[in-house]
């Protein structure tokens, strides 16, 4: 009698555990904010030739350096034409020429030899193998600072940044972003009223780096919040001129380049996700596509003529991935707090930082060319995002030369049997590749129907 009601209390234990947590969590619908409108063409322009990061590198001390860039993939005139996609040659406060980094460094990549802009870059290196390090930016501040006042001045605020925060910036693989680090480091560094730089951090600086992947940019115009935790709320264009705190002097500067964004965001709002080129099955997709409306549709929405997307938050209790990106806005809300009391909540569109503990469901437009998968990049196939057993513990990729796989949309990559030199390991805190068991109930037959309709998107 007392086995017996020792299973029926453990039984009632569970039962009230999975209440507290999978039963009585559901998924939060995120509502719609007001947004500005502006002009595609005027937003392009910026966003490739503009002056929002105002300090670099002198322009002809660049070009000495890496060399002229041939490939010209934004058929840019002038000076810009010298110079990778990644890089704008603008006039610094002084009237300096530099070479400064633009929002394509993270928000565009080079595929199967074209320019993919909006496509997330999956290819940077945020390792200790950098070409230019904080330790050049040191070597580079202290140089001009001696030998060239007018060219020091128009550097000074670049390399200032990057000599103090890029030894917090290292990660433990290539392939993985550091975006929400680097705006920590930067608004640890910046008053929140004035945006005016302090050498010395004004906040506590954890020293994990979490690392995440980078969003395509296509999604945006069906999306209610931006970031893959969904915490970003109210006007986009504040968000999304905060490449600016890199370099900025202070608030009058950044209403100057926020009178841009809204032409930036309307662009971004016209870029679609790219047709796969490869072959289709179409009736293999027609299988798939019913699949997908049974199975997946009611947090990733509808596509076709009539499409739909729920814009909902996924709880971690039941998305079930790598908790480590969204727990961090938790263990260190000082950065939230800086956020939510700073210049950009100000005026009549402001923005806001809202906390979830958890994942946006993201659109999937586009999806078999945002390889590799989850917030963290830690799965290099879709194979792998519908089948939790196809994915590599420890696993790595060719960044030299692409090799994408067109019959299993991904990455062609190597399976390791133990943690080594440049290779993804998701054993990390971070870079767990757990979660998003959905499509382990599906057949095999059925996961293969799914990705062929996938490809269509």
């Amino acid at each position: 009698m007392k086995k017996w009601c020792a299973i029926l209390a453990i039984v009632a234990v569970w039962v009230m555990y999975v209440a507290l947590t999978n039963g009585s969590e559901k998924p939060v619908p995120v509502p719609p904010s007001v947004q500005q409108e502006g002009d595609p063409a005027k937003g392009y322009n910026y966003l490739v030739t503009g002056d929002y990061i105002k300090s670099g590198i002198p322009y002809k001390m660049f070009i000495r350096a890496v060399g002229k860039d041939t490939l010209n993939h934004l058929g840019r005139t002038g000076d810009n034409t010298n110079l990778s996609y990644a890089y704008t040659a603008v006039d610094a406060a002084n009237g300096e020429r530099i070479v400064a980094v633009n929002c394509l460094q993270c928000h565009a990549q080079v595929f199967d030899k074209n320019l993919v802009i909006g496509l997330g870059n999956s290819e940077m290196d945020f390792t200790r193998n950098q070409k230019f390090s904080s330790s050049d930016a040191a070597m580079l501040y202290n140089l001009l600072s001696i030998t060239n006042k007018k060219q020091f001045q128009a550097s000074k605020q670049f390399l200032r940044a990057a000599k103090t925060i890029g030894p917090k910036l290292f990660t433990q693989v290539r392939g993985v972003n550091v975006a929400s680090r680097l705006a920590a480091l930067l608004v640890a560094h910046r008053d929140p009223q004035t945006l005016e730089w302090n050498d010395k951090p004004i906040m506590d600086i954890p020293n994990e780096v979490i690392p995440s992947d980078v969003p395509a940019w296509w999604l945006l115009k069906k999306k209610n919040a931006m970031f893959y935790t969904g915490f970003g709320r109210g006007d986009f264009s504040k968000f999304l001129m905060a490449s600016n705190l890199l370099t900025v002097s202070d608030t009058t500067e950044a209403a100057e380049v926020y009178a841009h964004f809204a032409d930036v965001l309307a662009y971004l709002k016209t870029l679609e996700a790219p047709k796969f080129p490869g072959n289709i099955n179409q009736q293999l997709a027609a299988q798939g596509q019913k699949l997908f409306n049974d199975n997946c549709s009611k947090c990733h929405g509808t596509y076709g003529e009539n499409e739909t997307y729920p814009n909902l938050l996924i709880p971690a209790s039941i998305i079930r991935t790598d908790t480590a990106f969204f727990a961090a806005n938790y263990a260190n809300p000082q950065f939230v707090q800086w956020f939510n009391s700073s210049w950009f909540t100000s005026g009549a569109t402001p923005a806001q930082l809202v906390p979830y503990r958890g994942y946006i469901a993201p659109p999937l437009d586009g999806v078999w060319i945002t390889a590799p998968y989850f917030h963290n990049g830690s799965v290099p196939t879709l194979e792998g995002v519908l089948n939790s057993k196809a994915r590599p513990k420890y696993w790595s990729r060719n960044f030299e030369k692409q090799e994408y796989n067109y019959n299993n949309p991904g990455w062609k990559y190597t399976r390791h049997d133990k943690a080594g030199k440049n290779m993804y390991n998701t054993t990390l805190n971070g870079y767990g590749n757990q979660g998003h068991y959905f499509g382990d109930k599906l057949q095999e037959n059925e996961r293969k129907a799914v990705i062929e309709y996938l490809k269509t998107l």
